[in-house]
């Protein structure tokens, strides 16, 4: 695609990036066939291509946006299913990460967005604040459904959908388990944000793995959310710091800890501190620390698979495997976890359109919850007409948009797989009553 940047522009280094991504496009159009927008609504603008054109002409114009382009900006999930298909190599992600990063620049919101994103910033990557905005939330969430009816309250009606699914305390501790005396490997397993809060079970079911299988797992002083949620909403410099005190933390670590990879059990989170080192490419301070951070985190797929626990199935089950976006298009991980399902002895089916997005996406079914929702029940749909046992999956908002209206068990990889190592029965099947 021809471009019309001046030299003075490209002497920035992120226009410089996204005006190569824009020559990189050759209009063929294979992107729409996997763009979950453009298959729900068949509007060109709500396509990969469709909104490159209007990137390319707000960064070129270097112009404050419009309504009408900050909207199918914001309609992108950033499931980046559109690179997988791409036989161009075009850095959607860069392309869409720096739109963001213009609008919330040059844009004014009205009121009511300006709301749900400042509540979700002040709220998602504090886990603290966020266990007392669910208790808050759980007070009022009878009135979701009033709320939900008032188009500019959506995204708050949304965020009270998560304090109804929040899981209570009372799983299985992860130290039923004790660290080995002479580990195989010291392991700094990613705690992050909103999974800690939502769905503490994950977290413990991945210690206990891994300590059988010979790990030492370590907790980083100083580790926090990875900056994704603010990243996805164009703030840029609150994911930068993020990213930087993140990777400050586990460089301090790999020399007093010795640790010798950052597993992750949040598929999105993984996806972003893989992006660690391009982020902060430009940074003389971080620019070298960000790249080995960035090559030592693991998805807790990609790490069992190389360790090889044993594993047997505890019972016959049949599992759909939903892959999250993030897994199987921001970090090209496919096979890894049906290799570990299918290891333990489980049958595993997958559903039609497998490529297509949830609708979860970090904050999107928060923001878009309209367009969220359409696509939540297309998904479920196909997995329900699967009739399996339990839906696995490996990203913790995937388990939320999916659990909030499937009848069928939805758990994390590692519940299941703990299951099939000697671990307890994961809390959704025995809630379920499976096996039976």
């Amino acid at each position: 695609m021809r471009t019309d940047f001046t030299p003075e522009q490209l002497v920035e280094p992120g226009m410089r990036a996204s005006e190569q991504a824009i020559r990189n496009c050759v209009h063929c159009g294979f992107c729409t066939a996997t763009c979950p927008t453009y298959v729900l609504k068949g509007d060109e603008l709500e396509s990969p291509r469709g909104r490159i054109y209007l990137i390319k002409r707000m960064l070129e114009d270097d112009a404050t946006p419009g309504p009408e382009t900050v909207a199918h900006i914001d309609s992108c999930l950033s499931c980046l299913s559109c690179m997988t298909t791409c036989p161009s190599s075009v850095n959607y992600m860069q392309l869409i990460d720096h739109a963001r990063a213009h609008v919330a620049a040059r844009y004014r919101r009205p009121w009511h967005e300006r709301l749900a994103r400042c509540m979700i910033t002040a709220t998602l990557p504090h886990p603290g604040r966020m266990r007392i905005a669910l208790g808050l939330g759980r007070l009022v969430s009878p009135l979701a459904g009033a709320i939900a009816r008032i188009g500019a309250l959506k995204p708050v009606a949304a965020m009270l959908g998560m304090a109804r699914q929040a899981q209570p305390p009372g799983g299985a501790p992860a130290d039923i388990v004790p660290v080995p005396a002479v580990p195989r490997m010291k392991v700094a397993l990613m705690r992050g944000c909103a999974e800690s809060v939502l769905r503490p079970d994950i977290r413990a079911a991945a210690v206990r793995v891994l300590h059988r299988a010979g790990c030492a797992v370590v907790d980083v002083e100083g580790e926090g959310c990875c900056g994704a949620l603010v990243h996805h909403m164009g703030g840029t410099d609150d994911a930068l710091a993020a990213a930087r005190r993140n990777v400050d933390g586990w460089t301090a670590s790999i020399v007093r800890d010795g640790i010798e990879a950052i597993a992750v059990t949040t598929s999105g989170c993984g996806s972003m501190v893989k992006h660690y080192g391009d982020l902060l490419r430009d940074d003389p301070v971080y620019a070298e620390k960000a790249q080995r951070i960035s090559a030592m985190a693991l998805d807790i797929s990609e790490l069992l698979v190389r360790l090889a626990p044993p594993l047997a199935a505890p019972a016959p089950l049949t599992i759909a495997y939903h892959p999250p976006c993030s897994l199987q298009h921001g970090q090209s991980i496919r096979a890894e976890p049906v290799q570990l399902l299918e290891r333990a002895g489980f049958r595993v089916v997958m559903p039609r359109e497998a490529h297509l997005c949830c609708g979860s996406a970090g904050t999107y079914n928060i923001l878009q919850p309209d367009t969220a929702r359409a696509l939540g029940a297309r998904k479920v749909g196909h997995l329900a007409a699967l009739g399996a046992d339990a839906v696995v999956t490996g990203n913790l908002g995937c388990m939320m948009q999916i659990g909030q209206s499937l009848q069928t068990p939805v758990l994390h990889l590692a519940e299941l797989l703990d299951w099939a190592n000697g671990g307890p029965l994961p809390r959704a099947l025995a809630e379920a009553g499976r096996p039976d």
